[in-house]
């Protein structure tokens, strides 16, 4: 058969060749053989192109069609009509056909029908032994139709048109597939822009603790690679931000905090409290006292040079030292004198730095049996931890301490012990037990379950880790450890909770932990009892009958 006037014969692609669809994000590649040729030459066979138009089915349902308006199959006063018009697509015996009724029923036309019509093109030009000719007008109207309703197209349509597209081999470079992979990346979300330069040293690690994701999802293998960089190349700010991220995911790194303690003696004279007390921050809160000489010297003299300037800086300094026991004397006289005290009451962070100065004051009564300086104030001072933390309080949900409350019931009974009870001067502690002299556990009514604070020593200048008292009735408290009580290896308690078990301890009750690689080795309430029972006996701890 003679080919049509100015459309050059080609050989067509083999099936392997044709054109792929690219997925969302993906650039398109179209075939470089124009298959539109083989649409508009008489001499294309059926064979061959089976290869390139085996397209699926187009389900409407499928093109999001209640996006824009279109009400589901047999559902609405209009269901009928957009149904009749995709029946007469997919039954159209021309590609002239296919054009007529989309261009004479505008109202009825909804996005999911150009699909169907593009479809039903591939499969005319497959189904007869000699495809009829396909005019270029026929095509340039059906371009320009989807052209001038893709703007209203959902993204999973854009696909499946830019698909068809390809596949039927309009050309890359035509205003039909350019229309259609315009709408395709406007529908994309947005990149953030690449940084102007390659970024360095700093301004790397400034990046990636900034980067959200990073702050969610610590990486410690990264942040230990990031110690080779010098601390003198960075900034106060990368430095805090630093700081802050070994704090926060509780990353006790030897090698990132010796660089933070080295950066501050460095920086010593540039560096103001506000920014010292975040550098700070971590050393506590990790309980890690660094190897640095120069690192207490350097706060010291940081801390006489700017107490009066921050106060609450200079309460958080001490708070960090008090965390690790080496608090300053000179300091210490400094916020306990009356001047600074009678500043502080005015301010707005009032409340938190007097219940800072009153753990601070503890620390000094039950750590500092030497301290000759003044104190605070009795009217002054304020519960420490008058309820648990914060972050027990956000997991609690994850926590043991609802078990081992069952567990304790059963085992003891409801009025052998108390469980969330604040102690003098302000400790929460998990569970609390009385026990007489003889190791018997005693109703917790019947007896006050407070020590007295100060604790009572023998001799003036005892250890304070001796205390006595006149009551028989020692105090137990269970203490749990939690995962997060701990810093992220494991096996070093944070600061906070080894504060809060060493004051305790200081002031006469009887500790004992339940670690947490202990209590989730337990598999339901007996055994969990077992295992309560076994710690409770090695204290000597009787009950029951024959407990009394």
């Amino acid at each position: 058969m003679r080919r049509p006037r100015g459309e050059p014969g080609f050989r067509a692609p083999r099936p392997t060749e044709g054109a792929t669809c690219a997925g969302p994000g993906e650039s398109w590649s179209p075939s470089p053989n124009s298959m539109l040729r083989v649409l508009l030459s008489t001499q294309a066979s059926t064979a061959r192109l089976s290869g390139l138009l085996l397209l699926p089915s187009v389900q409407p349902c499928c093109l999001g069609p209640s996006k824009w308006g279109d009400p589901p199959p047999g559902g609405g006063p209009h269901a009928g009509p957009v149904q009749g018009l995709q029946r007469l697509l997919e039954q159209a015996r021309s590609p002239g056909e296919l054009l007529r009724w989309l261009g004479q029923n505008p109202t009825k036309v909804r996005a999911h029908h150009y699909p169907v019509a593009l479809h039903r093109l591939g499969q005319l030009l497959r189904s007869q032994p000699q495809p009829p000719p396909v005019e270029q007008a026929t095509l340039k109207d059906l371009s320009q139709l989807i052209i001038g309703n893709c703007p209203s197209f959902d993204i999973h349509t854009i696909h499946v048109c830019l698909h068809l597209a390809v596949l039927l081999g309009f050309p890359s470079d035509g205003p039909l597939v350019g229309a259609l992979e315009q709408e395709r990346r406007l529908r994309l979300p947005p990149k953030p822009p690449p940084p102007p330069h390659p970024v360095l040293g700093g301004q790397r690690l400034e990046a990636a603790l900034s980067c959200p994701r990073f702050l969610r999802h610590p990486r410690q293998h990264l942040i230990h690679s990031l110690a080779e960089a010098r601390p003198e190349e960075l900034t106060p700010h990368v430095m805090v931000l630093l700081a802050q991220h070994l704090a926060r995911h509780r990353l006790r790194e030897p090698q990132l905090l010796e660089a933070i303690a080295h950066f501050l003696v460095v920086q010593e004279v540039q560096l103001s409290s506000k920014v010292v007390q975040k550098l700070v921050l971590p050393f506590g809160r990790l309980n890690y006292l660094p190897l640095e000489q120069q690192f207490m010297p350097c706060l010291e003299r940081i801390l006489a040079r700017e107490a009066g300037v921050a106060p609450l800086a200079t309460v958080n300094i001490l708070m960090s030292l008090c965390q690790l026991q080496c608090l300053p004397s000179r300091a210490l006289h400094f916020v306990f004198s009356p001047g600074f005290i009678n500043h502080v009451s005015g301010t707005p962070h009032a409340l938190i730095v007097r219940r800072y100065l009153s753990l601070l004051d503890t620390a000094v009564e039950l750590e500092l049996p030497g301290y000759r300086g003044p104190r605070l104030p009795r009217r002054q001072q304020v519960p420490i931890f008058p309820q648990p933390l914060i972050t027990d309080r956000a997991r609690h949900k994850y926590s043991h301490k609802d078990i081992v409350a069952e567990g304790l019931r059963q085992l003891l009974g409801e009025e052998k012990y108390r469980q969330d009870l604040t102690v003098p001067p302000g400790y929460c502690t998990d569970f609390l037990l009385c026990v007489s002299s003889a190791g018997a556990v005693l109703p917790v009514n019947t007896q006050d379950p407070f020590l007295p604070y100060p604790p009572r020593f023998c001799r003036q200048g005892q250890a304070a880790s001796q205390p006595t008292t006149r009551d028989p009735a020692q105090r137990v408290v269970l203490m749990l450890r939690e995962r997060w009580h701990f810093c992220r290896d494991g096996r070093v308690l944070l600061g906070s909770r080894a504060l809060r078990e060493r004051h305790l301890g200081l002031m006469g009750y009887q500790l004992l932990p339940l670690p947490f690689e202990e209590l989730e080795s337990q598999r339901g309430l007996p055994q969990l009892k077992s295992y309560l029972r076994q710690k409770l006996q090695a204290l000597g701890l009787r009950w029951g009958p024959e407990g009394g």
